[in-house]
Order: C-alpha cells, then sequence, then structure tokens
C-alpha cells in the first residue's frame, strides 16, 4: 500500500496520509506523492477544492524519529546518492529545500480552497502541513503542537512563516519554544483551527463544506484567495489596483450573470 492515498471524489481532491502504523510520519514517498498530488489539485482543472487528512490515529507525526536516529531522514540523503549517511549542513539544507520545502511553495501556487481535516496528532511538520490550508477542521480527540524543541531542531517546512501569521508572534513563539501539546479546544481558542467536530463526524462536516465550496463561482473563489494572500505583502494602494483588476474580470464572467439572474428569480444559482 502507498504511503500517501489520492482520490478525486465529485470535485474534490482528497490526499489521505496512509503510513497509520508510524503515526502519518513522513517518507520518502510520501513526500514524492504528496507533491505530485498537490500539482494534481493545481492544475486539473476539474478539481474545485483539496482536502490533506490522515488515516488511522493521526493526522501527522512530522519527522519519523526512527530514521532519523539512523541517519536515513528525509534531508539525508537525495537521489542517486548511495545509502550510506554521510552528515553535511549542505545536504541537509538541500534535502529540505528539494523534498519538504516544495510542498509550502506547491501550497502558494494553489489558487484552489484547501482544507485540512485534522484527524488526530498534528505534531511539528505535521501541524505545519496543516497550517499551510486555508482552513482546519479539527477531530475534537486532536492533539496540535510544535515538537521542533524537543527534538533540538527549527522549523524547517515553513513553520516559522505560518504559526506567527495566524496565532500571532508571542502565541507562536510560546508553542515553538515550550513544545507545549494542546487540545483542539485550545487550538480552537487561538485561532489554530477554524472549527472543532466531533470525531466521527470529521470527514463529513469537512467533505459537506467542500462540496458547498464546490457550488460556488469556481474563479471569483480563486480571486478571492489571491486577494487575501498576496494582500498579506502588499500596501494599500497595490491592493486595491489588483482587486479592482479581479473585479473587471468577474462583472464579464458568465458566473456574475448567472448569480444577479438567480438573485432576480430568488433561487440558487447554478455555476457548473
Amino acid at each position: 500500500m502507498n504511503d500517501l492515498l489520492f482520490e478525486v471524489v465529485d470535485h474534490v481532491g482528497i490526499i489521505r496520509l496512509n503510513r497509520p502504523e508510524s503515526l502519518n510520519a513522513f517518507s520518502h514517498e510520501m513526500i514524492r506523492l504528496w507533491i505530485e498530488s498537490l500539482e494534481e489539485i493545481r492544475d486539473n482543472d476539474d478539481i474545485y477544492v483539496g482536502i490533506v487528512t490522515g488515516n488511522g490515529r493521526a493526522f501527522c507525526a512530522g519527522g519519523d524519529t526512527k530514521a532519523m536516529l539512523s541517519g536515513d531522514g528525509l534531508m539525508a540523503k537525495t537521489r542517486g546518492e548511495k545509502d550510506d549517511f554521510v552528515t553535511s549542513p549542505l545536504r541537509v539544507k538541500h534535502g529540505l529545500w528539494k523534498r519538504i520545502q516544495r510542498i509550502p511553495l506547491l501550497m502558494e501556487e494553489i489558487d484552489k480552497p484547501m482544507i485540512a481535516a485534522i484527524n488526530g496528532a498534528a505534531i511539528g511538520a505535521g501541524l505545519d502541513m496543516a497550517l499551510m490550508c486555508d482552513i482546519r477542521y479539527s477531530s475534537d480527540q486532536a492533539k496540535l503542537g510544535e515538537g521542533y524543541i524537543k527534538a533540538g531542531i527549527v522549523p524547517g517546512d515553513g513553520g516559522g512563516y505560518y504559526l506567527p501569521r495566524i496565532v500571532g508572534i508571542d502565541k507562536a513563539l510560546e508553542l515553538f519554544w515550550t513544545g507545549k501539546i494542546l487540545t483542539a479546544e485550545e487550538a480552537l481558542e487561538i485561532g489554530l483551527v477554524s472549527k472543532v467536530v466531533p470525531h466521527d463526524q470529521l470527514m463529513d462536516q469537512t467533505l459537506a463544506f467542500a462540496h458547498q465550496l464546490c457550488e460556488g463561482p469556481q474563479e471569483v473563489i480563486r480571486m478571492m484567495k489571491r486577494t487575501v494572500y498576496q494582500g498579506l505583502t502588499m500596501n494599500l494602494r497595490q491592493s486595491l489596483d489588483m482587486v479592482s483588476s479581479f473585479m473587471a474580470l468577474a462583472v464579464y464572467h458568465p458566473d456574475h450573470q448567472e448569480a444577479v439572474r438567480a438573485m432576480s428569480e430568488k433561487r440558487k444559482p447554478r455555476f457548473r
């Protein structure tokens, strides 16, 4: 069985991390398949929304500690190298860039909504992978935290970028420095997750939200995502200039015409 499973159901691309015996900790195969799945979500026009979740009792435990101890971690080897482990700062840097760091870069290229369905423990890089998503639905049984301090390493996958933008600088540093593990409710209180749902309803509610988004005007949804994220790095004038271009495109799109007709006829719009 593959370390990651990917399927498309009713315009929703579902990524399932599939190493339940290792709490869905990363493997070389998992990262390779993750990258391929994200590229498919990005490029396939028949996919409107993406979901990331885990099989088993964990969402993702991040790095595989056994692999770290054996010298076979994701940062240790690159394609074509011998199996012998030789430590090297440059190899660590290149390993991150060629593998795990491709995931946040790909996520930045996806204009479609991305949702994390956090079914269990999301620790360290596992939590960071959820933070890369736009919306985070969490099981009420999930545990979340940044465990890097306990391994004596830094967040190499983008956690240091995402976490302070979501919960604020002070709370981010507290979580990084202490390695504190939060319950789902504690995570909700600080805005780390978007919604907490009963464990046995997690995928049903996540899919219901995804399908709601699938029924909307897709180009406008993607323009809205670009407006929000790109606006974080722009001044007001730049943001207004960008959104005026989006508006000029939106008002001439057939979805706008359908939305206006639906409002006047007091019915639900049909965008597909």
